[in-house]
């Protein structure tokens, strides 16, 4: 019998081994305008502006342990897509909704088993957001 093309001996060996821990991972997402991206995240989103570049071509927003970069892409440029998770998905949904987010996607119970909205930024990037 052939062994399966994905699985290695070496990716065998390595689960064994001991590796160093990574934090969460922080996206970076296209956007026309840093400074309008972050402000469209504090103001209809809840993050904290946390740094922009001299140039104004990269910058930073934090909420919470998420953390999200924008570099500044000229149009048109492919809208990222990322999942975060909600610990209360009722009260992220009331809270987004309240401050103006464009929900794309109400609230609502998936036929994969999660409850979920979609959140799309002024750039097009889109936000699912989950529990379950």
């Amino acid at each position: 019998m052939q062994k399966p093309c994905w699985r290695t001996e070496e990716a065998t060996l390595s689960a064994d081994r001991k590796f160093t821990s990574f934090g969460p991972p922080v996206p970076e997402l296209p956007v026309a305008d840093v400074v309008r991206a972050q402000q469209h995240y504090r103001d209809t989103l809840g993050f904290e502006i946390r740094w922009l570049e001299p140039d104004g071509g990269i910058g930073a927003v934090t909420r919470d342990n998420t953390t999200i970069f924008f570099r500044r892409r000229t149009a048109p440029f492919e809208p990222a897509i990322h999942w975060l998770f909600a610990e209360d998905i009722e009260a992220t949904y009331q809270e987004l909704q309240s401050l103006g987010a464009n929900i794309a996607e109400p609230l609502e119970l998936k036929p994969w088993g999660i409850r979920q909205f979609t959140v799309k930024d002024v750039d097009g990037n889109i936000f699912y957001i989950h529990h379950g």
